[in-house]
């Protein structure tokens, strides 16, 4: 168990955390959330042993090990795959034990390291590690690369693999979505789901904080916090808290201003004066409620967008990619005015592409584009955060583009940004990179466009301006173009979506958990393909050729096709189940939200209940959920033997 008591932790001379106290129990998942620059990364970096608090004490169990993320990865020369090993300390300890026990010749110590790295999984270890890349999105041929060829998102991809990588009691990750896509996101969640360990994890994904966690851990006005539930049940729980808090403020203010009125009318006569000051030390003793408020700093709105002839933007027979490389081929597409459009497609398809080309900064290879007249693009891509002049200030970055503009109104407008005070003038250098997403999201409301293309504009995001840019967006009158790994920004902001595979693009027709059942479909196909080929290898072409020889196999086909219908029987009986956990989960979260739940005498009573039944029954979801993939694992061997 993880014991905070009195903790108060400092970033110079302001209290981060002061006098805090909670516990975190084995097994738990917990989202740790709060305002950027609250402290949530100054926690993690304590409960790694990183720092000390500047007053009270933590426990963490011993013999717990723990692994987390590293925010920066050097520039290393060894190769990919060796980098995530590393994260396996017990690995390479055996490693270097079965090496030294066979430079001695010792036979008996060679038997005992070859059984010591037999126990911590060495001989799978590469296979693992191949796993993570291929979950992560990376190529088959990526693990042999050195660290060093690759950009720093697919490091901190990699960074995220090491930390997997390492068995653990406990796991802390620190915004590991950042640099992923969609289909990266999916495969995450789920291996943050059979996870058996601890997990603290920091995340602005509503989606992934709602189908991960147990309970939040709240920072909030130098205070910690723990919710029961996943996010939105503490949303809906916080929600109330605020209320009753709010309820108990005015009470309060009406009882002191009812004393206080009482004080002014009578202190001065001698026949109440005695009242009067006892009551003016009730006051002084009286212990002050704050008033409830909620944190959102965040408001905006994209301006009016101009019209423009109808479509806005076509492709025709359009052909991508670079230096002669085609990454997209005959591509015919329009953006109609108030279309909202989601990009879905597998990592490296081409989404980006076909976004830059869409904005123009990407010439075709062959085909032609047609723009209407009057279009206005606003264009948001991560390369735009790093193209900021970091020597200049939010304020002269805005003025660069609208000179005419007066000082006030281009600070009203960088206000609704929460560019206020000294942080307008400022230089853009000591941001944050959320910060510089903000700041490069209004210079591009500014320009009023009537086509908004943005490629994963939430990263770096918090959870306040995620929600702030979705009701922009819906309230937006213009096109929108979203690639987005934040499932429920596309969710509220778009109503349909283009497949980007396969070397084209076509229209999708389903939603994101369509989406994600074809994901999980082509990896299927993608695991059946290469188990064909090995065999074809492995038979070296050659066939059989007598009548005898094919009535064998016909006959062997057909007992294998009746020993896989029970397995097939068995493999969608669990997925019922599942199914119906689903069911069972969303009730009680539906009851969760139910303000009454709160505000009835046995409230308590009922949601310790519920929260109890909601931790078995997701503790009963993944143990069938481990079944059902084991025997889909065993259709598919069956499968495979037909082929």
């Amino acid at each position: 168990m993880i014991q905070l008591r009195n903790i108060t932790l400092r970033r110079g001379t302001e209290a981060l955390l002061e006098q805090v106290s909670t516990r975190i129990y084995p097994g738990h998942k917990v989202g740790l959330i709060g305002p950027n620059g609250s402290g949530k990364s100054t926690l993690l970096s304590m409960l790694r042993g990183e720092l000390a608090p500047d007053s009270g004490e933590f426990y963490l169990p011993r013999d717990w090990e723990i692994a987390s993320m590293a925010q920066e990865t050097p520039a290393l020369q060894r190769s990919a795959e060796d980098f995530i090993l590393d994260g396996d300390r017990r690995l390479r300890a055996a490693e270097q034990e079965l090496t030294d026990a066979q430079q001695s010749g010792d036979g008996e110590r060679i038997a005992l390291a070859h059984s010591n790295y037999e126990e911590v999984g060495g001989y799978s270890a590469h296979a693992r590690a191949g796993e993570l890349l291929h979950g992560l999105g990376f190529n088959a041929e990526d693990g042999q690369r050195s660290v060093a060829e690759f950009s720093g998102g697919w490091r901190v991809r990699l960074s995220l693999a090491q930390a997997l990588m390492s068995p653990s009691d406990l796991l802390l990750l620190d915004e590991p979505t950042n640099h992923l896509d969609l289909e990266t996101v999916l495969w995450l969640e789920q291996w943050l789901r059979r996870y058996t360990g601890t997990l603290i994890i920091i995340s602005h994904d509503r989606d992934l904080l709602d189908n991960v966690i147990d309970s939040v851990l709240h920072i909030e006005h130098r205070d910690l916090n723990l919710y029961s539930g996943g996010y939105t049940a503490f949303e809906h729980q916080r929600a109330e808290h605020l209320a009753r808090q709010q309820a108990i403020y005015e009470k309060q203010q009406r009882e002191i201003a009812h004393m206080q009125r009482f004080i002014d009318r009578f202190r001065a006569k001698a026949s109440k004066a005695r009242a009067a000051q006892s009551r003016i030390k009730a006051l002084e003793r009286m212990e002050k409620v704050a008033p409830a408020y909620a944190d959102s700093q965040f408001q905006f709105r994209f301006p009016p967008a101009p019209q423009a002839a109808n479509p806005l933007l076509t492709l025709e027979g359009a052909k991508l990619g670079y230096s002669g490389a085609v990454i997209l081929s005959e591509v015919t597409r329009s953006i109609a005015y108030e279309d909202r459009i989601g990009l879905l497609g597998p990592n490296g398809a081409g989404k980006s592409t076909l976004v830059r080309a869409l904005a123009g900064e990407q010439p075709l290879l062959a085909g032609e584009t047609y723009r209407a007249s009057g279009l206005q693009v606003g264009y948001f891509a991560q390369h735009q955060l790093e193209q900021l002049d970091c020597e200049a200030s939010p304020l002269l970055h805005l003025q660069r583009i609208a000179p005419q503009a007066t000082p006030q109104r281009l600070r009203d407008f960088l206000g609704s940004f929460a560019f206020r005070g000294d942080m307008a003038t400022s230089p853009v250098g000591n941001l944050s990179g959320g910060e510089k997403a903000r700041l490069v999201l209004a210079l591009i409301a500014w320009q009023q466009p009537n086509l908004l293309l943005l490629d994963e504009p939430t990263n770096h995001l918090d959870l306040e301006m995620r929600h702030a840019l979705s009701l922009a967006l819906q309230d937006f009158a213009g096109a929108v173009v979203v690639i987005s790994h934040d499932r429920r920004l596309l969710a509220a902001t778009v109503d349909r979506y283009w497949l980007v595979a396969n070397g084209t693009v076509t229209d999708f027709t389903g939603d994101l958990d369509d989406y994600r059942d074809w994901l999980t479909e082509r990896r299927r196909e993608a695991a059946r393909e290469n188990t064909s080929t090995t065999r074809e290898k492995a038979a070296g072409g050659q066939s059989q050729s007598s009548g005898d020889g094919r009535k064998a196999q016909r006959r062997r086909e057909a007992e294998q096709r009746a020993a896989l219908k029970p397995l097939r029987e068995r493999a969608a009986r669990l997925l019922n189940e599942i199914e119906q956990c689903d069911q069972e989960l969303k009730e009680i979260e539906q009851r969760l939200a139910d303000p009454q739940l709160y505000e009835q005498q046995d409230g308590q009573g009922r949601l310790t209940a519920l929260m109890q039944q909601q931790g078995a029954l997701k503790r009963q979801r993944e143990e069938l959920e481990m079944e059902w993939m084991e025997a889909e694992e065993e259709v598919e061997q069956a499968a495979r033997k037909l082929v």
